[in-house]
């Protein structure tokens, strides 16, 4: 039974009922042990019983500004001190690991599903890589060790670019089979390189306009941040260079940088990427027809299989052949490669180049990414406890801070972590001889929030809530992490 003729209102009435069935989902899905996203995708398929859908055009075009915002907020919560230590075993990952993945899926592909070679490395191209979305996702809720979180964070967000630019070249070599391999080459250096370039480039002109623009409500600040976003991505592919690649650097720029009303845009892109998260997971779900899953159960599960075994392992212990990494941490990172919404997007690609067996590959990909999230995703916890690479329990943060909006006031809350070893570590804050400008309103010290007073003493790990003018920022941030010892130390070596 089909429902063909929806109105406004009954469209809206099922939006709102699918949105509240996805944050139910969300919410019990930790509890099953289950991604999010595999429950998003079966809400999908349910009502696709009852509302007919097969626009791969919608589906794509929704699946990338998804993947704009959820990539954005990934890459504003990255913490490039981490990130930067793991910068060539991710940007490996990120292209060898990828292609060698793609490669050997691809000969699978071919005997398997019995179609040409370009057929089974697009096939191959199109899972290739892991997915931001469903790596994130899984990974905010673990305690993994450091190296690998960033590792993992780092790769998922920077392979999309290799995977789109080996999933059109092949379309393209399908089509037009004397285009030249030179000129696919040359144009993925091009949108690699570019696409770096605009994001670092675009990263420091949105930190300034941020900072520098005076808006009248705090309410705007998220808004021009996803508007700059949006922006970034658009001009990268104008000039046909990575969108997504310069999304994801310029948000590590933005998230690492110094911004004003911080929290408010740190919170509202973590709850409208979420939104995106479960309307684009549902929406992927409508494309699909479960009568048609079942046809190719077989091929799914084996190929399924094949590319978390033998495909990703390989690609992951190859193209790390180099790095300083242990067996055990490249077993890991092999087995936390999770397939989602990037590889369904990128299916829906041959769809609209009306390849012959289009339908085959994004039933078989479909598969894939819902095997992959089921059985990686939930033994991804258990697989780092087994090889001792957890931490134990994910700290959580036990306090939030909402603020008024201050509107054009030359004021500012900011948020202080005290590091270990700062001088003023152990004084009072009537010690510390403040101006009357800048004030203490809170000091929250392991899961307590304390009321600062004069008598009052700060330590290392202490978060501070200062109240101060804009113009003194930097100076207040250097005088509470000032460490003397630190600066004596590296004097004597250098000496």
């Amino acid at each position: 039974m089909y429902f063909l003729d929806f109105t406004v209102d009954h469209s809206i009435l099922l939006l709102s009922i699918l949105l509240v069935i996805g944050v139910l989902t969300a919410k019990f899905s930790t509890r099953l042990g289950v991604p999010s996203l595999v429950l998003f995708i079966i809400v999908g398929m349910v009502v696709s019983h009852y509302i007919y859908f097969d626009n791969a055009l919608l589906t794509q075009g929704f699946g990338i500004l998804a993947l704009i915002i959820i990539l954005f907020d990934g890459g504003v919560q990255t913490k490039w001190k981490d990130v930067k230590r793991v910068v060539r075993p991710s940007v490996s990952l990120a292209t060898f690991g990828v292609l060698i993945t793609t490669v050997l899926t691809g000969v699978l592909a071919k005997y398997i599903l019995g179609v040409t070679w370009l057929e089974g490395f697009l096939f191959g191209a199109i899972v290739g890589s892991t997915d931001a979305a469903a790596v994130f996702s899984v990974l905010g809720t673990q305690n993994i060790r450091q190296k690998l979180n960033s590792t993992l964070e780092a790769e998922s967000g920077s392979n999309d670019p290799m995977a789109i630019f080996l999933t059109v070249s092949i379309i393209e070599l399908i089509q037009h089979p004397d285009s030249p391999i030179l000129s696919l080459i040359l144009n993925f250096f091009w949108q690699m390189g570019i696409g770096l370039v605009l994001g670092l480039v675009l990263g420091k002109a949105s930190v300034w306009i941020i900072n520098r623009i005076n808006l009248d409500s705090s309410g705007l600040y998220p808004v021009l941040t996803l508007s700059l976003a949006a922006l970034t991505y658009g001009i990268s592919t104008f000039v046909e260079a990575s969108g997504l690649l310069a999304v994801y650097v310029m948000a590590v720029v933005v998230g690492n940088a110094d911004l004003t009303y911080r929290h408010t845009i740190v919170r509202f892109n973590e709850g409208f990427a979420w939104m995106m998260q479960i309307l684009m997971f549902i929406l992927l779900g409508l494309l699909v027809f479960p009568n048609q899953l079942l046809d190719i159960i077989w091929q799914g599960i084996l190929l399924s299989l094949l590319l978390m075994f033998v495909a990703r392992p390989l690609g992951v212990f190859l193209s790390m052949m180099f790095a300083k990494y242990s067996s055990k941490e490249k077993l890991f990172i092999s087995w936390a490669g999770l397939k989602g919404a990037v590889p369904i997007v990128l299916a829906t690609y041959p769809m609209m180049a009306g390849l012959e067996n289009s339908t085959l590959i994004f039933n078989v990909v479909f598969f894939v990414v819902l095997t992959s999230a089921l059985l990686q995703g939930a033994t991804i916890a258990p697989l780092a406890k087994f090889l001792n690479l957890s931490q134990g329990e994910k700290e959580t943060v036990p306090h939030s801070l909402e603020l008024v909006s201050m509107g054009k006031t030359k004021n500012e809350m900011i948020e202080l972590k005290l590091v270990e070893h700062a001088d003023i570590s152990g004084k009072s804050l009537e010690e510390l001889h403040l101006p009357e400008d800048i004030l203490v309103t809170a000091v929250i010290r392991d899961d307590k929030l304390l009321t600062p007073r004069g008598n009052t003493q700060i330590f290392a790990g202490d978060t501070l809530y200062i109240l101060i003018s804009k113009r003194k920022r930097d100076k207040v941030k250097a005088f509470f992490q000032k460490n003397t010892s630190d600066g004596d130390e590296r004097e004597g070596k250098t000496s």
